[in-house]
């Protein structure tokens, strides 16, 4: 094995009883009994368990959520002696990240993301859009369709997640263009994403102008870690660079194919997802010489615990 990194899931991995097999582990679950009140959210601990799944995958108790139990998962790893060389996390699971390299402390981020979810879900409502992944197309087709298509509304590019695979976001009529545009460029296929708002599109501008306060009121330290930013996928190289790039983020595109590229390049070989869902190890996957873990159950988690340890 050569470096370790530990990487974070964003907003669509939750599921309802996330935290379940959790609280098997004692440092997540001094951690998961604290979570309605870092996150200020009533009864979130409840909706995690129990659901419904509606009430989960509202943006702003999702994206708590779903840090909470990243984070908790992290104690766990971090409490065996299982400790990353660098970190990233996607989209939302940059905060996780975030705490894991010490830049922010926990109840922070668990205030930053909830107040980020309530921005974002507030300003979807105001300004409707969605998104759509984009299989089988390059970027910079997918580009020249999102342009094309921009003269009729706001659209961009929201998410690049690999090679071939990439996430568009806007307004639905430029949006649904740049789909028609991008499938008779060629990509074999357009899905449809089931998200409340156009996330990383302009039209989240207001959530960025009212995410600037909460976060200048935070508190953020150095990192004491490598940390790879969503918006350049570079490393985040003091606590002020890490503000400000979490503004940024709200609009901007993730970069996650070139920042998993930037661990590759600085010797990273083996790579942890650590919190709910398997995207992120979908996505590695496809990378020639990387071992890759998961801890979304109880035999993922108890698997990695034991391979490196």
């Amino acid at each position: 094995m050569g470096r370790l990194a530990f990487l974070f899931p964003g907003q669509a991995s939750q599921s309802v009883g996330m935290d379940a097999y959790l609280r098997d582990y004692p440092d997540a679950m001094d951690f998961l009994d604290r979570i309605d009140r870092m996150t200020g959210v009533h009864h979130l601990s409840r909706i995690i368990s129990e659901g419904p799944a509606e009430l989960l995958t509202r943006t702003d108790n999702v994206q708590p959520a779903i840090t909470m139990i990243s984070i908790a998962t992290m104690n766990v790893l971090v409490a065996a002696g299982i400790k990353p060389e660098g970190v990233a996390g996607h989209s939302l699971g940059e905060y996780s990240a975030l705490v894991t390299s010490g830049v922010l402390l926990p109840e922070v981020a668990a205030r930053l993301t909830r107040i980020r979810g309530e921005l974002m879900q507030q300003c979807a409502n105001r300004h409707p859009g969605g998104m759509l992944a984009l299989i089988g197309i390059s970027l910079e087709d997918t580009r020249r369709c999102v342009e094309k298509a921009a003269e009729l509304g706001p659209v961009g590019v929201a998410n690049m997640n690999s090679e071939g695979q990439v996430v568009i976001s806007g307004a639905q009529v430029p949006l649904d263009k740049a789909g028609e545009l991008c499938k008779k460029a060629g990509a074999r296929r357009v899905i449809p994403l089931d998200v409340s708002g156009a996330w990383h599109s302009p039209l989240m501008k207001e959530a960025a102008k009212g995410l600037e306060k909460a976060l200048d009121d935070a508190g953020f330290f150095e990192p004491e870690i490598p940390v790879v930013a969503n918006v350049t996928a570079g490393l985040i190289r003091s606590g002020d660079e890490a503000k400000k790039l979490l503004m940024l983020q709200i609009t901007s595109p993730v970069l996650w194919a070139d920042s998993m590229k930037k661990l590759l390049d600085s010797g990273f070989d083996t790579f942890v997802e650590v919190g709910p869902g398997k995207v992120l190890q979908g996505l590695m996957r496809r990378i020639p010489d990387v071992t890759v873990y998961g801890t979304d159950c109880k035999e993922a988690l108890d698997r990695t615990l034991s391979e490196l340890t």
